[in-house]
């Protein structure tokens, strides 16, 4: 009878089991890296987050996710705070944000009358105007002195101008503040990257708007006042504009009435995922064709720039995916992931030199929670991609599924690729082969055993080329394999190779992000919604060095 039982029970189990089995699939599939020439190349200090301005009376959909996150209240004593930023060696800041052309600067002589922001449904935003006192200011500089930052700071573009209409602004830009500003930050001795000009004033604009041709000549008056101001100083900032929305017409003017070497960098914003309260958020980030879409602004503004400014280069100047302080639930958690270093590849490819997130901390869309300071999973995201995909940016040449989604650089600081991996199929685990269009000359001996034209062939034809004498047999690649602990895509926790990324609780450090190491002559496995960085450290890419 207990026979019996036993084997009932070994025909249910069993039946159970081989669904779920034949659910979930395999696939081999390869990639082909060409590392003679890259295809573009993005900045040192690619990965940005914004500091933005928004009082903790900011709230959307129900929600007032900001706190204490804004440039002039949040807590800078932080250990995590500044952990967070030190871990990166040289995160860029970028502050600004809706209300910064609403903010005074508290410097002149006298200063002008400088208000304390508070709420106000009848101005721009439901906010009075602002203040940036120096005393503030001064604290934010000794801030990132200390963490390391590179600051882009974006500067009120509406002060003197007179408001018309709806939401036209119209006449010249008045300089007098910003010059006071701009004066006191070389006179303190303090480093900004870069000044950018207004935030999403252009086009149609986002409650304001200045003409096209307007912003081009107040764009050549801060060009002189730069250039006045930094005279004796080592080096000039870069100056970027117009930190709005992608409308062809309108950046082709603005490029045009500013003319040549006048803006460095063409900053626009993009919210793809629509807004924070779009209840189909989650099968947009999943899905590889919505993902696609926003492909064509990349495109587009990379066209208008070769043709009316190729002296200036693009970036993503704010970009928090849904707009509207992100969406609670998902873009706090590893399914933002998913879109996010799926942007990041994307940006890099089609000639996009900096990537700012909004935001660094505030809104559920930060990279910071703003109660806890704890990461997010898109904070490790970002900081692996700082440390590991180098400048250089690869063409990769594949027939695999649009669920995966693959990107090569250069890798970072040393030879080799790194390679970002993203499976966004639910049932399928991917084994991917990697090899390379790199033509090794003929004279190096093939070893025998291994499949011609693989990666484990490339790389055996470039030991000797490298120098290495290691055998073949141990060389390894490092493997960062990113998944959701429990396997729950909104778990506000990240595992890195099957372990929890969290601050230490005693002093704020930044966990170490430590590779595994697998065998080179290995496919590389990619498990159903995981997310995953290659570095291959031996593959010869002569469009690297």
């Amino acid at each position: 009878m207990g026979f019996r039982l036993q084997i009932r029970s070994s025909i249910l189990v069993f039946f159970v089991l081989v669904p779920a089995i034949l659910a979930h699939k395999s696939e081999k599939t390869s990639l082909v890296v060409d590392t003679n020439a890259t295809v573009a190349e993005t900045d040192a200090n690619y990965i940005c987050a914004t500091l933005d301005w928004w009082p903790p009376e900011k709230c959307n959909y129900g929600n007032c996710p900001w706190g204490l996150s804004s440039v002039i209240n949040l807590n800078l004593s932080h250990p995590i705070l500044t952990n967070a930023i030190r871990a990166f060696e040289s995160l860029r800041i970028r502050i600004g944000g809706s209300l910064e052309d609403r903010i005074i600067y508290n410097v002149g002589n006298p200063p002008p009358y400088c208000p304390e922001l508070k709420k106000q449904n009848s101005e721009m935003f439901g906010f009075s105007e602002g203040c940036l006192h120096m005393e503030r200011w001064d604290e934010l500089n000794n801030f990132f002195e200390k963490t390391g930052a590179v600051v882009t700071f974006s500067l009120n573009a509406l002060y003197g101008r007179r408001h018309m209409q709806n939401d036209d602004w119209q006449g010249n830009w008045d300089s007098t503040n910003a010059r006071d500003f701009i004066n006191y930050t070389v006179s303190k001795g303090y480093k900004i990257d870069s000044w950018e000009f207004g935030n999403e004033l252009s086009g149609h604009g986002v409650s304001a708007r200045v003409g096209s041709k307007q912003y081009g000549k107040d764009m050549i008056q801060l060009k002189a006042l730069n250039d006045e101001l930094y005279a004796k100083s080592e080096s000039i900032p870069q100056l970027l504009a117009p930190g709005g929305f992608y409308e062809k017409l309108w950046f082709n003017n603005m490029l045009q009435a500013s003319g040549p070497d006048v803006i460095n960098g063409v900053t626009h914003h993009l919210y793809s995922l629509g807004g924070g309260n779009d209840g189909n958020l989650k099968n947009k980030i999943l899905n590889p064709d919505f993902l696609n879409k926003v492909s064509s602004t990349f495109i587009n503004l990379a066209s208008t720039i070769r043709a009316n400014g190729p002296w200036a280069s693009a970036w993503v100047g704010e970009s928090g995916g849904a707009y509207n302080s992100g969406a609670k639930g998902i873009s706090d958690t590893f399914l933002y992931s998913f879109w996010y270093l799926d942007q990041l590849g994307m940006a890099a490819k089609l000639h996009t030199k900096v990537y700012c997130r909004q935001s660094f901390i505030g809104g559920f869309y930060g990279l910071l929670n703003t109660d806890t300071f704890l990461p997010t999973p898109d904070y490790y995201g970002a900081l692996l991609w700082h440390r590991l995909m180098g400048k250089g940016v690869l063409a990769i040449n594949n027939n695999v599924s649009r669920y995966l989604r693959a990107y090569a650089h250069c890798a970072k600081a040393r030879d080799g690729v790194a390679i970002l991996l993203i499976n966004l199929n639910k049932k399928t685990t991917y084994y991917v082969d990697i090899s390379s269009l790199n033509n090794i000359e003929p004279s190096i001996i093939e070893q025998k055993g291994v499949e011609k034209g693989s990666f484990s062939h490339v790389i055996k034809r470039s030991i000797l080329w490298i120098g290495n004498k290691v055998p073949v047999d141990d060389l390894y690649r490092e493997e960062y394999h990113l998944t959701p602990s429990g396997g729950n895509l909104q778990s506000r926790t990240v595992l890195l190779n099957g372990r929890p990324l969290r601050p230490n609780q005693q002093n704020g450090a930044i966990p170490d992000l430590a590779p595994v190491l697998k065998d080179i002559k290995s496919r590389v496995k990619i498990d159903p919604l995981s997310i995953k960085f290659v570095v291959h450290p031996y593959i010869d890419a002569p469009g690297c060095k």
